[in-house]
Parts: C-alpha cells; sequence; structure tokens
C-alpha cells in the first residue's frame, strides 16, 4: 500500500457515495429504525498531493449526519445541490434529504416522492443528474422505471415497458438515454423522448437461471459521449464481460474472476471502473475481499483473469455481527486519485486505501 486509513462504523454501510467538496456519505442497513447517514471529511493526507505513507489511525472526521427510521440499501448525491436520495425497505418510496449548511451538522429529511403501486414492490436502484434539473431515475423493476424532479417530486419520465424483470441497476448515460440491467443480467438502453422505446443491447452468456448480475458503467472523459464508453457486467459466479453500446453483435472482452462459490452474498455485488485510471475496474461482493483488474489486455476467450491488486484488509478485521467472516458490501473509486479506493464491510470498517503499482507493470 502507499496509504491505508481506516474507520470504524457504529453499523455497517453497503454504500459510499462522493459528495460536494471530496466529502464522502455513507449509511447504515442493518437496523429496522435508526440507520445512520453521515458525511464524512477522508483523512487530510488524502487531500494533498505528497505521499504520507501507512496511516492506519481514525482519522476521518464526521461532519454533519442524521437517523433514516428505515434501513439504507441505495445512496445517491444530486450534483450541483445539497441533497441526498435514498431508497430502501419495506417499499419502492425515495426520501430526500437536505445536507445542512455549515453552521449545522445535521442531515434531515425533507420530503418522501412516493411511487405508483410502490407497496409491495422491493426497493428502487436510483441514479441521478443535474443536466437539465435535478433528476433522479429510479425503479425496482423494469416495466416500474420513472424520473423524477428531485426539488418538485413532479414525474418527468414514465417507462411503458413490457416485463417485470427485477433491477439490479441503472444510469443516465446522458440527460436522454437510460441503461438498465437487469438481475438476469439483460442490458437495455431506453429513450426518454420514446417511453415505449426499448432495446436490448446485449443478452448475457449461457448461465444457470439463479445466476445474479450487475452493472458498472465508467465516468466519460471530458468531450466523450457516455455511451462510448464501455459497460462492464459481473455475475455472482464471477464472469465478468465488456460490452460496447454501439455494437452489441459481441462482447468486447469475456473474463472469468477468481473469487470463492457463490453464496447468499450476491445483493452485494458491485464492480465499477477507474474513472482517473485506463482500463481498469474494482470487484467486490464476494468475500471479505476487492480485487483490481487491468481489463486492456483482454480478449473474447472468457479465461480466468489475474488481479493486478487484491485488498485483503477487511478479510482480517475481524468476524461480522452475525460470526461470519466480514463481507465487502460496497467499494468505490477516489475521482481524482487513480489508485484510490474507498471499501465498507458487513463488520462496519470502513477503508480508504492507495495500491503501489508493481514495478515490472509501470
Amino acid at each position: 500500500y502507499r496509504d491505508l486509513h481506516t474507520f470504524e462504523l457504529q453499523a455497517p454501510t453497503r454504500l459510499i457515495e462522493w459528495a460536494r467538496g471530496n466529502r464522502v456519505c455513507v449509511a447504515g442497513y442493518g437496523q429496522s429504525d435508526g440507520n445512520e447517514i453521515l458525511q464524512l471529511i477522508p483523512p487530510p493526507t488524502l487531500l494533498t498531493k505528497e505521499t504520507q505513507g501507512l496511516c492506519p489511525e481514525r482519522d476521518f472526521k464526521v461532519e454533519c449526519g442524521g437517523f433514516s427510521e428505515r434501513p439504507v440499501y441505495s445512496l445517491k448525491y444530486v450534483p450541483d445541490t445539497s441533497l441526498l436520495v435514498t431508497s430502501g425497505p419495506p417499499d419502492s418510496s425515495l426520501q430526500v434529504w437536505q445536507v445542512s449548511a455549515e453552521d449545522s451538522d445535521v442531515i434531515k429529511s425533507v420530503s418522501t416522492i412516493a411511487t405508483e403501486n410502490g407497496t409491495g414492490q422491493s426497493w428502487a436502484k436510483i441514479a441521478t443528474i443535474s443536466a437539465r434539473a435535478p433528476w433522479v431515475l429510479h425503479g425496482s423493476r423494469l416495466d416500474r422505471v420513472q424520473i423524477t424532479e428531485v426539488e418538485s417530486r413532479k414525474n418527468v419520465y414514465t417507462a411503458a415497458f413490457r416485463g417485470s424483470e427485477e433491477l439490479s441497476g441503472l444510469a443516465f448515460l446522458d440527460c436522454n438515454t437510460l441503461l438498465l440491467c437487469c438481475a438476469t443480467g439483460r442490458l437495455c438502453l431506453a429513450d426518454i423522448r420514446q417511453p415505449q422505446s426499448l432495446v436490448e443491447a446485449m443478452s448475457v452468456p449461457p448461465a444457470p437461471c439463479s445466476e445474479q448480475w450487475c452493472m458498472g458503467t465508467r465516468h466519460a472523459a471530458q468531450g466523450l459521449e457516455l455511451s462510448s464508453q464501455p459497460v462492464a457486467c459481473l455475475s455472482s459466479r464471477g464472469l465478468l464481460t465488456l460490452t460496447d453500446l454501439r455494437k452489441t453483435s459481441e462482447f468486447l472482452a469475456l473474463a472469468k474472476a477468481r473469487v470463492p462459490s457463490p453464496g447468499s452474498g450476491a445483493e452485494f455485488l458491485c464492480i465499477s471502473w477507474a474513472p482517473a485510471l485506463e482500463g481498469y475496474l474494482a470487484i467486490s461482493g464476494f468475500d471479505g475481499t476487492v480485487h483490481v483488474y487491468d481489463t486492456q489486455s483482454w480478449d473474447s476467450s472468457g479465461r480466468e483473469a489475474e488481479p493486478v491488486f487484491v485488498h485483503k484488509g477487511h478479510a482480517f478485521g475481524g468476524a461480522g455481527g452475525s460470526g461470519d467472516p466480514p463481507l465487502v458490501t460496497v467499494h468505490t473509486w477516489h475521482l481524482q486519485k487513480p489508485r484510490t479506493l474507498l471499501s465498507a464491510a458487513s463488520d462496519g470498517s470502513l477503508h480508504i486505501w492507495d495500491w503501489v503499482q508493481p514495478c515490472g507493470m509501470c
């Protein structure tokens, strides 16, 4: 490691979100009520360009916080605002939060976005954008995808898709184009100017029916269309696919991750592209580790890929509340520092780390 910082949260978290000013937002999911939502200031050494070395102290700072009456399964910062949007059981409604001004340390609930026929539906997956106005894209199933204006709670788009497949993720590709990932691994493109239009981008390789999938989209470089960026998908048995949405007749690459046999932790599958390191992605959700891969040498053979780095810090952090070894519940990349990631685990541990590139790969 070049840097490794740790922090102990009061409850396990399944999400990490970057907010304004390099702040980090986290929230708990383990309690039926009283789940914390916190905004943290990262260690000062990670806000400078100089390398400070190994520093395992609890040097995150809690800037402000609040409490959610329901478990928080998804959290997104609304760009160019001081708002957060969360979702979680027992239904598909959304909660909107105001991150308080400098003279207050409270994150307060300001509104709820109810969904039509939301009762009995699973929790909603969400994505946010502020291209035209602060919007939130949300839905739990393919036929229940909506876009809502966050501040006014006005519905600006309702999909008219057939099929009730469960969604594992969704994303804005731009202000008009949406990408939806079904839990079965099917990728679908939608255009908000044509509510009934749905194009299947790519079917997944043949796999057992019980296999679950998630997706990761890249942050586009300046002047580059998001739709031209590869989409990475990860299955619960460790299969990895890369897809170019401009040419969906074949996969860009297929690979197999070196992961344990799939278990009950498929709900924590996470795959993400490095925003400041070309061709690198990370995966987690199988055990107490985070694997980092360089995809630039991948092909369509589907052979096992060798990770360039494996973060094992959570695995050695002790047992979780259930007595089981800690499971990494989520990870995310730093937006500017190329090799810096944050990860959280089921035992409440939060790590921010930066690995050293092996000399042979410089």
